[in-house]
């Protein structure tokens, strides 16, 4: 296999691509950050306190991906418009990425991974810290046929996070889906790491409440869940009915989340975030259906992202107004 792209050098692209080089494959890393680039060319790419791997590093600008080349996309969804404009029909693409997005999904490509632990990369460097340990689900869309058994079967080597393939990667992306749309709007309007979400009353409250909804939207679009982390979503939607476990249950989760962030957090100043391809993309598919939980956080990180206002944990008082989370 020729050099395999992985098309942003973050928090996963950073995971995966150590992964692949320690099995002993030739990577290349293409990102928009010169310092990143710079970063990685002069020190290689690293995780946690792992030795530095050497590897290749392109500036996106400079990019020019080969006919029938392996392509990971590990960018942010609001970043794939400018990476399939480039990538010629012939291009294996496998992206690694939360969200849904429509142009994307025409694009035609036959496989996806989905992330479920959570890998946070230093800015300005290709550096990145697993901060919350899980597992890299990688599989066909709806039963299509296996194309990357080599970059498969090297990134189950991993020592750093446990890959299993599937045959069918949807189910999986959907529950992520579950879980990311509740966690990072509230999480990132709001200012709080992943284990206050579960600590502060009114943030956990509402992240209650967006786990119900979220899952009778998908429920309610005839779309089949997977199990991600210990429970499957049937169970959680059990648990969450009894107030008292779902509270124990925060606080046995609380340490493990503790200064871990969403993918979403530190996109607000800036102006863009993943709303639209999260509760989004739900809203979509809720159609007329109720889901006011999620049409109030979507607003609210629209608005945001227009004033590019600064998180504060104040804001979520207008996500629970008149819906009894309180």
């Amino acid at each position: 296999m020729n050099s395999i792209h992985i098309v942003g050098a973050g928090g996963i692209g950073c995971a995966v691509g150590y992964a692949l080089r320690a099995a002993g494959m030739a990577v290349t890393f293409i990102d928009a950050d010169r310092a990143k680039v710079a970063d990685g060319r002069r020190h290689g790419v690293r995780v946690n306190r792992w030795p530095p791997l050497s590897a290749d590093f392109v500036l996106f600008d400079d990019w020019q991906p080969a006919d029938g080349g392996t392509v990971l996309l590990c960018t942010k969804c609001y970043d794939n418009a400018a990476v399939l404009e480039r990538l010629p029909e012939t291009a294996h693409l496998l992206p690694i990425q939360n969200g849904f997005d429509p142009a994307l999904d025409a694009w035609g490509h036959h496989q996806e991974g989905i992330a479920s632990f959570v890998s946070e990369c230093r800015p300005g460097l290709a550096h990145t810290l697993i901060t919350r340990r899980g597992k890299l689900h990688l599989g066909q869309r709806q039963h299509q046929r296996p194309e990357s058994t080599e970059l498969f079967t090297a990134l189950r080597a991993s020592r750093h996070f446990q890959t299993v393939v599937v045959d069918d990667i949807l189910p999986y992306k959907h529950t992520k889906l579950l879980y990311n749309a509740a966690i990072s709007p509230l999480a990132a309007a709001a200012g709080l790491d992943n284990g206050q979400l579960l600590s502060v009353p009114t943030a956990r409250a509402l992240f209650f409440g967006m786990l119900r909804e979220n899952y009778a939207i998908l429920k309610g679009a005839g779309l089949p869940l997977a199990k991600i982390g210990p429970f499957h979503p049937d169970t959680v939607q059990r648990i969450l009915r009894h107030r008292f476990l779902a509270h124990g249950l925060a606080w046995a989760f609380y340490p493990s989340l503790r200064g871990s962030y969403c993918s979403m957090s530190g996109d607000l100043p800036k102006g863009r975030t993943e709303i639209d391809y999260y509760n989004g993309h739900l809203l979509a598919l809720a159609g007329d259906g109720p889901c006011p939980l999620n049409r109030r956080v979507y607003e609210l990180v629209k608005r945001m992202e227009r004033e590019r206002r600064q998180p504060e944990v104040a804001v979520l008082a207008s996500v629970g107004e008149g819906s009894g989370q309180h």
